[in-house]
């Protein structure tokens, strides 16, 4: 190691630790000093906390006191240079093993960047010397693509850092490659320290049981872009922004690049200044969007989540999740892309059109992760699938809609009370049909003056009528789409004639005149 690469890491430039970074890394080097020289420990901290600051200032220190070099790993390219730029900021003279690196000086160095997959191949190309490698770090350490390389370091003391200490592989958790999990601050915690913007969160009730799990144990692309793509969904997104965060520098996260398309070309048709990025966008393109996103206050970026991890843009106002997730990682990480904090921004608004909120709970909530780490499928096993979520859910009329019933006090039927009360009175399951008609045409003659009217507003209630379909074939079990389809349609056919043939009745009824 040459004289020069000695005075730079004898040095700290520009960085000062808060308290709780200061504590994680004396925690971390008891660790290191009272354990085996294989031990394999992980630390969790919050995207947002300053991982990458710790860990550079723990290879600082390390290469300060040991006669032994460091190899720190991260998944992306994008990671490899901005965690070689913060080790050089802490005066770590590093070298970025990339698929271009000349390894021929390779000797004057004594820490190195590299990424799993280049690493992987120099490492079997036998072109690397990690025999002298004593201090090995994972960036992002729940991606299970690091666990091939631990063969090759069975001598090293592994540090895995991450933000959620739960395996991207369901199959392969944490706790079968990490000895011991140390917990840093949480999320509350920096909030409350003002070193994160707190989350304003705007849940939308969504139907999801559509949606098809792959085996990687999240929902699929195909399933996702079929829901997603559709007018309907679009058209929420687009009313969900313009009520929550019109005006906002916003982030969108999708999942499948046409769905991203289709949300491009929705706000770009509605005249608003949005762009699109996914993985297939060369490195000019990809910095071209973003220095635009970073510089217009008012921008929407779609992109498909290559933003998860590795980005950083302080100045974003609102998060859309216009995808559901059954990973908890993910939906922490789309989130905190917001969380950075400014002088003028201490919260942030998340629009969640995924539920994920009702899967997962606020971010930000005080999670065991202990219990979490030593039992990942016990956590796994009790978050509600889709069906037992909506299930929870009373259906609303949106506002515009609601507003052509003033006169009505409710307009809320509940289909799977009604089934119930049906079956305990041994009743024909049809009845509860029956009385969803003749409470939709209730609230239509309310808002009506003749009948005419009354057909019109019985146009306007398509949503509420399929929400009630959907809802009573749960009930019965019966839920084919030929069926589903002829029980929408004959839905709308009762509730037509019944107006037809009962509104001067029940006009009268309700307002104690006839009509006009």
């Amino acid at each position: 190691m040459s004289d020069s690469t000695t005075e730079l890491q004898e040095k700290k430039t520009g960085k000062d630790l808060y308290s709780y970074q200061k504590g994680a890394i004396n925690k971390i080097f008891k660790c290191f000093e009272d354990a085996r020289e294989d031990y394999h420990l992980l630390y969790q901290l919050p995207t947002g906390g300053g991982k990458t600051v710790i860990f550079s200032e723990i290879v600082r220190q390390y290469l300060k006191h040991h006669n032994k070099k460091v190899l720190v790993m991260t998944h992306r390219i994008e990671l490899c240079k901005q965690t070689s730029s913060m080790l050089t900021g802490f005066g770590v003279v590093n070298k970025v093993v990339d698929s271009k690196a000349n390894l021929d000086d390779q000797a004057n160095y004594s820490c190195f960047v590299a990424m799993v997959e280049t690493l992987n191949n120099r490492l079997n190309e036998d072109k690397l010397d990690i025999s002298d490698i004593g201090l090995v770090i994972i960036d992002e350490a729940h991606y299970n693509s690091f666990t091939k390389l631990f063969k090759f370091f069975e001598r090293s003391f592994i540090l895995g850092v991450t933000a959620t200490p739960l395996s991207s592989n369901v199959k392969l958790p944490m706790k079968d490659n990490y000895d011991e999990l140390i917990v840093g601050e949480t999320i509350e915690s920096l909030i409350e320290n003002e070193f994160l913007a707190r989350a304003e969160v705007f849940a939308y009730n969504m139907g999801l049981t559509s949606l098809e799990v792959g085996s990687n144990g999240d929902y699929t692309v195909k399933s996702s872009e079929d829901l997603y793509t559709n007018s309907s969904m679009l058209g929420q997104l687009v009313q969900a922004y313009e009520k929550h965060s019109k005006g906002k520098k916003t982030l969108i996260f999708n999942n499948g690049i046409n769905t991203s398309l289709h949300v491009y070309d929705t706000f770009r048709s509605a005249g608003y200044a949005i762009a699109h990025l996914d993985n297939t966008a060369t490195k000019k393109q990809r910095k071209q969007i973003l220095k635009w996103f970073k510089e217009t206050p008012d921008a929407i970026l779609t992109s498909v989540s290559i933003l998860t991890t590795g980005f950083d843009e302080p100045t974003v106002d609102t998060i859309i999740l216009n995808r559901a997730t059954k990973s908890l990682t993910l939906y922490y990480q789309m989130i905190g892309r917001g969380s950075r904090i400014l002088k003028n921004k201490s919260t942030f608004n998340v629009i969640d059109l995924g539920n994920n909120y009702h899967r997962f709970g606020p971010w930000g909530a005080d999670l065991d992760w202990q219990k979490i780490f030593n039992s990942p499928d016990y956590y796994m096993d009790k978050l509600l699938n889709d069906e037992e979520i909506e299930s929870k859910f009373k259906h609303e009329m949106p506002e515009e809609l609601r507003a052509e019933f003033a006169n009505s006090k409710e307009v809320y039927f509940d289909i799977k009370e009604t089934y119930k009360d049906s079956v305990r009175n041994g009743e024909s399951s049809k009845v509860v049909l029956e009385r969803s008609i003749a409470q939709h045409a209730k609230i239509c003659i309310e808002n009506s003056e003749d009948v005419y009217d009354a057909i019109a507003l019985a146009k306007m209630l398509g949503d509420d009528i399929d929400h009630r379909i959907q809802s009573y074939a749960k009930c019965i079990s019966r839920s084919t789409h030929n069926f589903l389809s002829w029980l929408k349609d004959d839905y709308r056919k009762k509730l037509n004639a019944y107006l037809r043939e009962n509104f001067d009745e029940k006009f009268e009824e309700i307002h104690g005149r006839p009509p006009e």
